[in-house]
């Protein structure tokens, strides 16, 4: 399915189950509101979460995401449930070029920071459509 957006023609991968999700989980609540918003103004289905039990929580009941944006450093990022959530669902990690978690061996992409939000989406539609991040 193609839609008309900012010019250029999108191509969207749609699931039987509905819209995808995008679970954007940050502390930051700077970068987990702009880059959610950006998604929504993209007619992509986006849920900003604070920290990474509540993904935990969203997942149990039954909100399975299709990307996860990941801020790096939250608590529990070393956690087995986070590893084996980026097994089946690509993840995208914002972190400075500081930072060792384990969350970004298994990451379809790490953007370090500085990162634009609009670059944070781009990699988004990518993994959307189905098209390396």
């Amino acid at each position: 399915m193609a839609r008309r957006q900012s010019g250029y023609l999108m191509r969207m991968l749609y699931f039987p189950a509905g819209m995808p999700l995008v679970l954007v989980v940050a502390e930051d609540w700077t970068l987990r509101v702009a880059v959610r918003a950006e998604l929504l103004e993209c007619g992509i289905e986006a849920l900003g979460l604070a920290r990474l039990d509540d993904v935990a929580e969203a997942v149990a009941q039954g909100q399975m995401p299709s990307v996860v944006v990941l801020e790096a450093g939250l608590p529990g990022a070393d956690s087995p449930a986070l590893a084996q959530l980026a097994r089946s669902v690509p993840v995208i990690v914002v972190a400075s070029h500081t930072e060792r978690a384990p969350a970004l061996e298994q990451a379809a992409a790490v953007l370090y920071r500085p990162v634009s939000v609009g670059e944070i989406v781009v990699r988004v539609k990518h993994l959307l459509e189905g098209q390396p991040a």
